[in-house]
Order: C-alpha cells, then structure tokens, then sequence
C-alpha cells in the first residue's frame, strides 16, 4: 500500500499560532473511522471474552457457518 504524502495544512493566526487543520476528505473520514473503532472498544472494555469454540458454536446455531 503507497503511503499518501502529508498534505495538511494549518490555518494560523496573525501571531502564527496553529489555530486549525485543513485535512483531505479520504484522511479525515479514515480518523473518523478510527476514532469510532475507539470508542467501540472502549464502551466493550469491560466485557466478558468469548472463547473461539463459542464464538464458533453461535455461528452455527445461527447457520452462519
């Protein structure tokens, strides 16, 4: 996979502090992506693990497998 050049670029104030991030469309849907995976693990943090064998019997209770 070509990694994509860095194409940020930074709106500044008139004292040249960074004020904001002006991002591609592609890159700032993947950071959304990513910090939605992130918040779905940590909602999931505290559950249970499931073990392969049951992840496998529930997948043919169900016919998916």
């Amino acid at each position: 996979m070509k990694k994509a050049a860095l194409t940020e670029k930074f709106v500044v104030d008139s004292k040249g502090k960074k004020t904001a991030v002006i991002l591609p469309v592609k890159r700032f849907q993947k950071l959304m992506e990513d910090m939605h995976d992130l918040a779905i693990v940590a909602e999931r943090r505290n559950e249970k693990p499931i073990s392969l064998d049951e992840i496998k019997k529930r997948l043919k209770k169900h016919g998916l497998v």
